[in-house]
């Protein structure tokens, strides 16, 4: 199963694109993972936050194939333990052929995209920026394909 994970803009704190890079390093070790950044929207001022959304969301559907699996990062998905996203991470891959995960831009996900998505995850009731959230979700995509395999980075 291959796993990709689309974002709006690029990383711009050195901190967490040092430790994102590290994670998909590491990812990569167990599932081939890739990232697809949607580059950030031109002269916005101009634009409302759903005309943002709505063209982030044109350009994140063309990333997306039609047989995909899309879950969203969002806060109003479902909430799951580690060791509960690992066991769900492993039911994906044997049904799965390419699961893409999606973090939306600062204002979140445009209907057309809700439309599209199969599930939405939750990281946490507490809200994160959208450029924290790429660091935490690549170290719990790490520490489930560790679960899988057994290995002792998770500790429980």
């Amino acid at each position: 199963m291959k796993t990709v994970l689309i974002l709006v803009g690029k990383t711009q704190n050195k901190v967490f694109k040092v430790g994102i890079d590290e994670y998909v390093s590491r990812i990569g070790h167990y599932i081939p993972f890739s990232i697809i950044i949607i580059p950030e929207l031109k002269n916005t001022k101009s634009l409302s936050e759903e005309q943002q959304k709505q063209k982030e969301g044109e350009l994140i559907l063309k990333e997306i194939h039609p047989g995909d699996t899309v879950v969203l990062l969002d806060e109003h998905g479902m909430e799951l333990r580690s060791v509960e996203y690992a066991k769900w991470l492993k039911q994906k891959q044997n049904i799965t052929r390419r699961l893409v995960f999606i973090i939306g831009g600062p204002y979140g996900f445009s209907p057309n995209i809700y439309a599209r998505s199969n599930e939405k995850i939750s990281l946490s009731r507490m809200t994160f920026s959208h450029q924290m959230v790429r660091l935490i979700f690549t170290e719990q995509l790490y520490r489930a394909c560790t679960i899988i395999k057994g290995e002792p980075y998770h500790h429980e």
